[in-house]
Parts: structure tokens; C-alpha cells; sequence
């Protein structure tokens, strides 16, 4: 989970999304041939609940873990 205490946006979607809780969801895969267990990530998800004429509806979205930091670096940083 992250939280957001601004409207934020992230790269590679246009619009804005309000303040708020959001879940993150990671996939991982696992390493083979190793001699000991390793994960790599292997894709990073924002899930967005849908609002106004899209309530009820709920989408992944596709992020960098890169981006997911800047945007949340922007948030923290945020000035009235």
C-alpha cells in the first residue's frame, strides 16, 4: 500500500488521480540456477478503483518501480 496526500499523476497516463491509498502489486519470478532462492521483478501494478461513471470498476495499472518513487518523492515534497 502507498498513500498519496496530493492528486498525482504518473507517467505514461494523462489524467490526474485524487489522494488516497492506493495497493500496489508486484509479480515476481523466480531465478533459476541458482544455489540459493532469488526473485526478480518481473512487472509493477497500481490498482486504481474507478470513480464518477466508473465507480465500481477497477483497473491494474502498469508502472515502474522508478516511476512509482518519483511520483511518491513528488508527494512528499509537495508545497502549498
Amino acid at each position: 500500500m502507498v498513500t498519496f496526500s496530493h492528486p498525482f499523476a504518473l507517467a505514461g497516463y494523462a489524467d490526474e488521480l485524487p489522494a488516497g491509498g492506493y495497493e500496489v502489486i508486484v509479480e515476481e519470478e523466480l531465478i533459476q540456477g541458482l544455489s540459493f532462492e532469488a526473485y526478480r521483478t518481473t512487472a509493477t501494478y497500481l490498482l486504481v478503483h474507478g470513480r464518477g461513471g466508473r465507480s465500481g470498476r477497477t483497473e491494474l495499472r502498469l508502472i515502474t518501480q522508478k516511476d512509482l518513487e518519483t511520483a511518491l518523492n513528488r508527494d512528499s515534497g509537495f508545497h502549498t
